[in-house]
């Protein structure tokens, strides 16, 4: 059951840590967009 504990706090780790990432990924795409004219970059 330990072992299952540690799992669940790892995954939740990791959730967060992507939520996180992809919110200043957001950030920095928003920022982006303005500073080239309103433009979407495209990929």
């Amino acid at each position: 059951m330990e072992f299952f504990n540690q799992a669940v706090t790892v995954l939740q780790t990791l959730v967060i840590a992507l939520g996180a990432g992809l919110g200043i990924w957001g950030v920095i795409n928003l920022l982006e967009g303005y500073g080239n004219d309103n433009r979407a970059m495209r990929s």
